[in-house]
């Protein structure tokens, strides 16, 4: 069994083996997306400077932009005061990161008793995904 690097132990991984990752934009500071990690997709993204998640729905690694295009270069990894939430600070390539197209996954806001889309699709997700 190989023994985790050291800042890696400081992470507080769910019973899943998961921990919560905020990417954020490294030059407007908007968050784009939260996602999850296990610690080898940490490992991973520490190792090559680009985002690497574990996906839920996959079952597996999920390097970001693998099928899009629109990676994140990471310039910084933090750990929130509990050890329990990853932020990613990212260099959004493409201007993207929203699998509907549009620059945040955070595109709707409250607006009374209901959610108000206020983001524009930047590209039709059916261009982005063609297989």
């Amino acid at each position: 069994m190989q023994v985790p690097p050291n800042w890696l132990a400081e992470v507080r991984f769910d019973a899943q083996g998961l921990v919560t990752v905020i990417a954020q934009d490294a030059t407007t500071h908007r968050v784009l997306m939260v996602a999850w990690a296990n610690a080898e997709a940490l490992q991973e993204a520490a190792a090559t400077g680009r985002a690497v998640y574990w996906s839920r729905s996959r079952g597996r690694l999920w390097r970001k932009g693998e099928d899009s295009g629109h990676r994140q270069a990471l310039s910084e990894i933090r750990l929130d005061c509990d050890g329990d939430v990853v932020l990613f600070v990212v260099e959004q390539s493409g201007g993207i990161a929203c699998h509907t197209g549009r620059q945040s996954c955070f595109f709707r806001k409250l607006d009374g008793d209901r959610w108000l889309t206020v983001d524009p699709v930047l590209k039709d997700p059916e261009l982005i995904y063609r297989k």
